[in-house]
């Protein structure tokens, strides 16, 4: 039975063509993973699906009174209460009840009401059915699943990162348990341990979901049917998501084996048109004319830029770039024991550990956005940073990509800088949006051309995967690869580095001697 039907739905953005009469269906039992490149419009079906925004056309509907739990990838959190009290409120209802009840058995005392009784009768029975009183072990279940608890359930909401942020809403809603969860990218900010958790907790899920996922290893265990967005079409495929890419592949050769015949076709008709229009065959000619006119034109295919990515190198007079000694990093308190440890030049690091353990701490501390809490590091006098930050934040987020790039490199001419932006995969229509109307892989994209712009001899990474498609990630990786000067880089994504990295330090093990 389905939960969820979009029929016939279509939408465009300037001469660029998201959905056109397209389609799917949600059923009680689907665990669905939504994939397709940056761009094609998956965050946009989710805003759609849940109202944020209308269609051109095309008709939603639910299955009524469908509890719906919907995790944005630009959550956000302004909560004034502790971490714990806001995972409380996923149980308002029940909190309630409890209320409700405690306020009858007041009354009940001075003013015996069978009816009251049995009203605190139902309710408790809710209460113990839902497990009410349990509910504190439940909170520091998935707490612990998700890592929140290692910055502890009593700091404050609204002083958390924009990671820890979104670990917390998504708790939030899983302890919601809705009908139907809808996630987009889940495994941000989650490390290797807690995304195992949360795809243990997804198998289990005995309710539909809908996930938007680049993370293709996470995709695959959890889910159980694929919709892809390619050519204006959403296609659903049952199976796994190995199955359904061999599918799609399939399919795609297919679809362009009939676009390049239709192409023919239309060009064919509009010569014979232009030939004989105003001759003794131009009835014919209105015939074809009209026949083009009703033709359901296919989607042209290949309107998505991949992206080439190369890091310029800017050499170095030493070997040794950075050292580290005895370094306590954190903010109020160290996050851990003090730490040592070194990168000579070329070497490609991969940091690992725990989210809320200190990585991108470590990373602001290095590069003096943070104050150290104790001991000392030092780069050398010729190292030369290139700094990702994963936090898509923006000083001006009305500002478009072209203007962000013009700013960042005044002397580029303006040809140059679209240039610059094209071989990161930003397409034309999106060069002059507002940098907050593109998606999260464009937006990472045009941090990545920033990143471009600059020599440098030790690129510090942290979190670059976040966002992007399969095959962004795969030029993304070539590129790292293929720069001649170190890397420290920060990812939940072993894949992204297999195959190139040289070490891997994981940050719970750097304790000093």
């Amino acid at each position: 039975m389905s939960v969820l039907t979009v029929e016939d739905l279509r939408q465009q953005f300037l001469d660029k063509t998201l959905y056109d009469d397209t389609g799917f269906a949600l059923n009680q039992e689907d665990h669905m993973g939504i994939i397709g490149q940056n761009g094609v419009g998956k965050s946009t079906l989710i805003k759609i699906i849940t109202g944020q925004i209308l269609p051109d056309n095309g008709k939603i509907t639910w299955k009524k009174h469908t509890k719906i739990g919907y995790l944005d990838q630009y959550v956000s959190l302004t909560a004034q209460q502790s971490i714990f009290e806001f995972l409380k409120t996923a149980f308002s209802d029940l909190y309630e009840l409890d209320a409700e009840n405690a306020q009858i058995y007041a009354y009940y005392a001075n003013n015996p009401d069978d009816a009251l009784l049995e009203k605190a009768g139902k309710n408790q029975e809710i209460l113990e059915s839902r497990n009410f009183y349990e509910i504190e072990t439940t909170i520091n279940q998935v707490a612990t699943g998700l890592g929140i608890d290692a910055f502890g359930l009593d700091t404050n909401a609204n002083e958390l990162s924009g990671g820890q942020r979104s670990r917390v809403i998504l708790a939030k809603l899983l302890l919601e348990q809705p009908d139907v969860l809808l996630l987009d990218e889940p495994t941000n900010y989650l490390d290797t341990n807690h995304i195992t958790w949360l795809i243990d907790y997804l198998i289990d899920f005995p309710s539909a979901y809908i996930v938007i996922s680049h993370d293709y290893d996470f995709l695959g265990q959890i889910s159980n049917c694929i919709c892809d967005i390619e050519f204006g079409k959403i296609t659903k495929y049952r199976g796994n998501l190995q199955q359904a890419l061999r599918q799609k592949k399939d399919n795609k050769e297919a679809y362009l084996k009939a676009y390049a015949t239709q192409q023919k076709k239309i060009e064919k008709t509009k010569a014979y048109i232009r030939k004989y229009k105003a001759g003794s065959r131009s009835t014919m000619a209105k015939s074809r004319e009209k026949q083009l006119a009703h033709m359901d034109i296919l989607t042209p295919p290949g309107n998505l830029l991949e992206s080439h990515f190369a890091f310029p190198y800017q050499p170095s007079a030493v070997r040794m770039l950075l050292e580290v000694s005895d370094l306590k990093v954190g903010y109020e308190k160290p996050l851990l024991a003090p730490f040592n440890f070194s990168i000579t030049q070329p070497e490609k690091v991969a940091l690992t550990g725990f989210n809320g353990i200190g990585k991108s701490t470590l990373i602001k501390t290095l590069l003096g956005i943070i104050p150290a809490l104790g001991g000392d590091f030092a780069f050398s006098a010729t190292t030369k940073v290139g700094y990702f930050r994963q936090e898509l934040i923006w000083d001006d987020p009305k500002q478009t990509p072209l203007q962000i790039v013009q700013a960042a490199a005044p002397s580029m001419t303006q040809r140059k800088v679209r240039q610059a932006l094209s071989r990161a995969g930003i397409e034309k229509d999106n060069v002059e949006k507002p940098i907050k109307m593109l998606s999260g892989g464009e937006q990472t994209k045009v941090k990545l051309c920033l990143l471009m712009l600059f020599p440098a001899n030790l690129l510090v990474l942290d979190e670059p995967t976040n966002h992007l498609d399969d095959g962004t990630k795969k030029a993304l990786a070539n590129a790292v690869r293929d720069f001649e000067g170190s890397v420290l880089l920060v990812t939940h994504e072993p894949g992204f580095y297999d195959g190139w990295i040289d070490r891997v330090i994981d940050i719970e093990k750097l304790q000093s001697v």
